[in-house]
């Protein structure tokens, strides 16, 4: 996989994926496009609901919606990394089943999601759900 990453003017950049898709970036705090770390937290939202609605669709649920909602901590004094992250998931559908749910949920962090795992070495990740 690669990427190219631009510098448009000011703090403003920028990105385009290998796949031909480009988003813009603002390291000036997000006051224009998403910062890069909005970027980072926006990957694993959206890297674990992928294993979330997948998982419960192989298992047959009858999924109707899924919200990721992430919040983190980080430092205060450069580098401002991210030091924990949690993704409450809010899944919907008919009839679901709340131990696959959890168990799901669960994997995508500890198993399968790419970018998560990626943080998880350096940050803590947690999660919560709930069924609505």
């Amino acid at each position: 996989m690669k990427a190219e990453v631009k510098w448009v003017e000011g703090f403003k950049f920028l990105g385009q994926s290998q796949s031909g898709h480009s988003i813009v970036m603002d390291g000036s705090g997000g006051a224009t496009a998403p910062s890069p770390m909005e970027m980072v937290l926006m990957a694993a939202g959206g890297c674990s609901s992928v294993d979330v609605v997948d998982g419960l669709k192989e298992a047959g649920q009858a999924i109707t919606g899924c919200n990721a909602k992430l919040s983190t901590e980080r430092r205060e004094t450069a580098p401002k990394i991210f030091t924990a992250i949690n993704i409450h998931f809010e899944v919907s559908g008919d009839n679901l089943d709340e131990e696959l749910v959890a168990k799901v949920c669960a994997d995508s962090l500890e198993k399968y999601c790419s970018v998560c795992l990626m943080l998880g070495a350096g940050v803590e990740m947690t999660h919560s759900w709930e069924i609505v």
